[in-house]
């Protein structure tokens, strides 16, 4: 049986793949795992993107942290980082989010973090599937007081904004701004922590109704996000995702700044202001080439990973680095939150275009991106490990590496995610990546079946 755990929790289909049933039994597995050294009643915080399903899995998951003897705290719709800074803050033992991130509506997910706001590891996981694989039947069930019960706390939103108002040192007046909150779970923090801080805020898909989040908006549909930048005259679009751990932006002539650029931009600041901890960036082996080559041009040491933010994370403890992220906007700032933030990575990116007084495509320059295709082959889940068993696919694959060997790279990738695997192409001709790129992909569409 495939594991149920990707590189960021659980996730599927709500109500066929992850069920209340199976919502449940991870609230019991993992409370009970997570707390089982503690002799006193733990309590785990639990919140939710904008999903209709996430009230639904929401209950199941809190009826198994109060099956094992837990107390569940139920803070609503919060942004992914703002659980795992809320998690710390409140010194309870464990956070839990229900959200696919970037994913359509239909999917759901359920991802922890421990009592020091950090995803678990894969020794962890793997114990809370080993309960669920044997059914919970090894699990405490406590009866009359001994069953735990529900708080719900409406007030944690203001903690979190305040949190992230205070990492910046400067207001920001006179900057106008174009917030595409994806219809997601940062459809109150991000615009209520903006207009705080003094910037004119024109929000957008910030009317949540449990079926349109990430619907033709947020990070990753930015057509109408650049589009209205340069019709409002804005010097700068902020696009998040979801459940608000990622962030993209525009700038004032519409073209999109990724997350490769955004670090990029915060990072020599941060090496100019002496808080770039080792004068180091932590990124994944997904990051444009252009940003290894700005790095030597720098002097800021660039480590690589492979894909997931939790590696990135890894590997930023590991090492003490205060600045990492992926080029799909997840950036982590590790001195103010233990996870990608998109809240703060906004609030930092404008306190450079405030501080500088340059126009965001101007800091842009800081690094030319390569050319690069992506293009995504969609699999059957149990398949998406197993392509290269498939001798025409990597017969196609070492073709393409023979083909860009000295001027650029392949890089193929099963999606930690989704049913797919990933195809980037790196080289100097935007034409030719995009057609190879497509007929890679469509060969593995074809053939894993």
């Amino acid at each position: 049986m495939a594991r149920l755990f990707g590189t960021d929790g659980v996730r599927g289909i709500a109500n066929t793949e992850l069920t209340p049933l199976l919502a449940m039994q991870l609230g019991a597995a993992g409370a009970y795992v997570l707390t089982e050294e503690h002799s006193y009643r733990p309590t785990i915080m639990v919140g939710c993107d904008t999903r209709i399903s996430g009230d639904m899995l929401a209950n199941a998951l809190m009826a198994g942290i109060c099956s094992v003897g837990a107390n569940a705290v139920y803070v609503g719709v919060m942004p992914t980082p703002a659980i795992a800074y809320l998690t710390r803050k409140y010194k309870v033992d464990a956070g839990v989010v229900i959200s696919a991130s970037h994913n359509p509506v239909e999917f759901n997910g359920i991802k922890f973090f421990n009592g020091d706001g950090y995803k678990l590891s894969d020794e962890m996981e793997d114990r809370i599937e080993e309960y669920i694989r044997n059914g919970n039947k090894d699990l405490p069930k406590p009866t009359g007081s001994g069953v735990g019960k529900i708080k719900y706390r409406r007030d944690a939103r203001e903690e979190y904004i305040n949190h992230s108002m205070s990492q910046i040192s400067t207001d920001l007046t006179g900057l106008k701004i174009v917030a595409d909150c994806a219809e997601g779970a940062s459809y109150i923090t991000s615009i209520e922590t903006l207009q705080e801080l003094g910037a004119t805020v024109i929000p957008i898909h910030t009317q949540p109704d449990g079926t349109n989040i990430n619907s033709n908006c947020g990070s990753t549909h930015m057509e109408e996000l650049c589009a209205r930048v340069v019709m409002e005259k804005a010097d700068v679009g902020l696009a998040f995702d979801g459940d608000a751990d990622r962030l993209l932006a525009v700038d004032e002539n519409g073209h999109v700044v990724n997350g490769d650029e955004i670090m990029a931009i915060i990072g020599n600041h941060m090496k100019e202001q002496g808080t770039l901890s080792g004068d180091t960036i932590v990124v994944t082996v997904m990051t444009n080439l252009g940003f290894l080559l700005m790095g030597k041009e720098k002097g800021i040491r660039v480590d690589q990973t492979k894909v997931g933010d939790r590696y990135v994370l890894e590997h930023m403890r590991e090492i003490g680095a205060s600045l990492g992220g992926e080029q799909s906007g997840h950036i982590i700032f590790l001195n103010e939150n233990t996870t990608g933030d998109g809240l703060l990575s906004a609030l930092h990116l404008l306190e450079v275009i405030k501080l500088s007084g340059k126009k965001l495509s101007e800091l842009a320059k800081v690094m030319e991106v390569l050319p690069q295709a992506l293009c995504n082959a969609k699999v059957p889940t149990h398949k998406k490990d197993k392509y290269l068993e498939y001798s025409e696919i990597k017969d196609a694959i070492q073709a393409l590496e023979k083909k860009y060997a000295g001027e650029g790279r392949i890089l193929i990738r099963p999606s930690g995610t989704e049913p797919l695997v990933r195809v980037m192409i790196e080289g100097k001709d935007q034409k030719v990546i995009d057609a190879d790129a497509q007929k890679l992909a469509m060969l593995i569409e074809k053939t894993v079946i």
